[in-house]
C-alpha cells in the first residue's frame, strides 16, 4: 500500500492502531475457514465511529476495498480480505456503553464479546440470549453481521430478533443510526435488512440490543442412544408434542469420544452412538411435569440413558462438552472445517445417514454436533491440510453435503453465513433472477460494491452490480428499497 495511504490512516487512527508490516499481516489473512486466505494491504484499529467514517471515506478516495473484521472467529470466511485492502479491525470498540434495567436494553459497542454482555448484565437478572458456541470469543458485530444462533435460538430466536436499533458507516462513509431502541420498527425495517448481510451493506459500529430476565428455573437433560435414527426420531417427537425446549443439541460418537478425551469432558456416555443435550427454562410451576415428559418420549424412542443434571455445576459439566466440542476435534486431526446447513427436521435421519455414506466414500472422517431443534446441522470435516489430496476431497465432500442437505428441502446457513465457502453454491437454491433482485439491494446501500467485496454472490454476479450508483443516503437508502419493492425487480438508475 502507498506510503501516502499509511499516512492518512494513521492521521485518522493514531500512529500504532495501523498494521502495515507484510509479517504482522498474516494475523489477518483469514478467518476461521483457515483453507481460505488473502491478505489485506492494511489494518486499522478504530476506537469510534468517526474513526471508522474516516478510515471508510480513505479508502473511497483511492478506490481501494475495506471490510470490518470482530474476532476472526467467523467459519464462512466472511471477515477475509478477497481482494486485498484495508480491514478494520473493531476489537478495540469493546465497550458496554449503557445498561437500562428498567427497559431491558443494552447499548454495546461491536467489539463486545457475545459472553461479556451476558456476565454483566448477570446482577441485574439479565442476560443476552443468543449463544453461539464462540460466545466466549466471538464479537457483537459479527454476531450482528452473520445473525448468529446458537442453542438457546430455538425457543428465543436468533440475533436479528435481539436487535432494536444500530449506528451504522455507510459504504461512502456516512454515519447513520437506524432502529428504535424502543423494539418498534418505524418506516422500513432497515434495521432487519441489515442483520445478517455478513458485512456486505454497511460497518455497525453501535448496536442497541434486547436483554431477557433470567428464567426462574432450568432444566438439562442428557438422552444416550444406540442409534442415531431413534435418537433424530425424538427430535422430531419433542416438537410435535408441542414442547419447545430452550435447546435441543445433538452429538454422535465421533464427537462423545473427542470431547470425553479433552478438556472438555463432561461425563458423556462413551458407549453411545448418539446423544441428545436438551435444556427447558421458564417457571418454576409446570418445569418438573415438561421434564417428564420429554423424558417418556426419549425412552419411548429407545434411549438407554436418561439423566438430569441434579444441580448448576452438572449442568454447567454438561455444556462444557458441547461448548467445547469443536476444540476438542484438535485431539482427532489436525485441520477441520464445520458446515452449516438447515434441514426440515423429520429428514435428519435420512440426511445423517447420507452423510456418513458421503464420508466413506471420500475417505473423511466426518462428525456431527448440532442444533437439531431447528434443523441446524453442523457436520465436522477432519482432515490433515498438508496433504494436498485431501484439501481437493474436503471441497468435493463440502459440496456434496450441501446438495444432500439442498435435496432434502433445506438451505445453505443457518448461522454461520454464505461467506466465500459457499456463494458457489448459491444456485442450487436462487435463479438468477432471485439473485439479480439481492444484488439490487445490495447495490442501494453498497453502490461500488468496494464494502467487502467477492462474497455472498457466485462470480458470475460479483461484479454485476458495480458502479451502478454512488448515491448512499439514508434517504436514498430508503426511497430507492421501496422503489425496487413496489416497482418490479429491477433498480432505474
Amino acid at each position: 500500500m502507498r506510503a501516502e495511504i499509511i499516512e492518512k490512516l494513521r492521521r485518522v487512527v493514531g500512529k500504532d492502531a495501523v498494521v502495515a508490516d507484510e509479517t504482522e499481516l498474516l494475523v489477518y489473512e483469514c478467518d476461521a475457514l483457515a483453507i481460505f486466505k488473502h491478505k489485506p494491504d492494511a489494518v486499522v484499529f478504530p476506537q469510534t465511529t468517526e474513526q471508522v467514517s474516516g478510515v471508510v471515506k480513505i479508502a473511497c478516495e483511492y478506490g481501494l476495498p475495506f471490510l470490518p473484521r470482530g474476532a476472526g472467529t467467523g467459519l464462512s470466511g466472511g471477515a477475509m480480505a478477497a481482494e486485498g485492502g484495508i480491514i478494520i479491525e473493531m476489537q478495540k470498540m469493546n465497550r458496554i456503553l449503557s445498561i437500562d434495567q428498567e427497559n431491558r436494553i443494552a447499548v454495546v459497542q461491536p467489539g463486545v464479546v457475545n459472553l461479556n454482555i451476558t456476565q454483566t448484565t448477570a446482577p441485574f437478572g439479565l442476560y443476552y440470549a443468543p449463544d453461539p458456541s464462540s460466545q466466549q470469543a466471538c464479537t457483537i458485530g459479527g454476531n450482528v453481521a452473520e445473525n448468529a444462533g446458537g442453542p438457546h435460538c430455538l425457543k428465543y430466536g436468533m440475533t436479528t430478533n435481539h436487535i432494536l436499533a444500530i449506528e451504522t458507516v455507510l459504504a461512502n462513509g456516512e454515519i447513520v443510526r437506524l432502529g428504535n431502541p424502543a423494539g418498534e420498527c418505524v418506516g422500513m425495517d432497515l434495521v432487519g435488512a441489515i442483520v445478517g448481510s455478513e458485512g456486505t451493506f454497511v460497518i455497525v459500529t453501535e448496536i442497541t440490543i434486547r436483554l431477557l430476565p433470567k428464567p426462574q428455573a432450568v432444566k438439562t437433560l442428557l438422552a444416550a442412544y444406540h442409534s442415531v435414527e431413534a435418537c433424530s426420531q425424538t427430535v422430531s417427537d419433542i416438537i410435535g408434542a408441542g414442547i419447545v425446549p430452550a435447546a435441543l443439541e445433538f452429538v454422535d460418537d465421533k464427537t462423545i469420544h473427542a470431547v470425553e478425551a479433552s478438556v472438555f469432558k463432561a461425563g458423556y456416555p462413551l458407549d453411545a452412538r448418539a446423544a441428545l443435550l436438551i435444556e427447558l427454562d421458564g417457571f418454576q410451576d409446570g418445569i418438573e411435569e415438561m421434564s417428564a415428559a420429554i423424558s417418556e418420549i426419549c425412552r419411548k424412542n429407545q434411549a438407554y440413558e436418561v439423566r438430569v443434571a441434579k444441580n448448576d455445576q452438572e449442568r454447567a459439566q454438561l455444556w462444557l462438552g458441547r461448548k467445547g466440542a469443536f476444540g476438542a476435534m484438535g485431539r482427532v486431526s489436525p485441520d477441520m472445517i464445520v458446515m452449516d446447513a438447515v434441514i426440515p427436521r423429520t429428514r435428519l435421519p435420512d440426511v445423517l445417514a447420507e452423510v456418513d455414506r458421503l464420508s466413506e466414500f471420500h475417505g473423511l472422517a466426518v462428525a456431527n454436533v448440532f442444533h437439531a431443534g431447528d434443523g441446524n446441522l453442523h457436520p465436522l470435516i477432519l482432515f490433515d491440510s498438508r496433504y494436498p489430496d485431501q484439501v481437493e476431497r474436503i471441497h468435493k465432500l463440502g459440496e456434496a453435503i450441501m446438495r444432500v442437505c439442498v435435496d432434502a428441502g433445506g438451505a445453505l446457513s443457518g448461522e454461520h453465513g454464505i461467506g466465500i465457502e459457499k456463494k458457489e453454491f448459491m444456485g442450487l437454491i436462487f435463479s438468477d433472477t432471485d439473485l439479480d433482485v439481492m444484488g439490487d439491494v445490495k447495490s442501494v446501500f453498497n453502490p461500488t460494491a468496494k464494502l467487502n467485496p467477492s462474497k455472498i454472490f457466485p462470480s458470475r454476479h460479483a461484479c454485476s452490480e458495480i458502479g451502478r450508483s454512488t448515491t448512499t443516503n439514508t434517504v436514498e437508502i430508503g426511497k430507492r428499497v421501496e422503489a425496487m419493492l413496489l416497482g418490479g425487480s429491477r433498480i432505474d438508475h
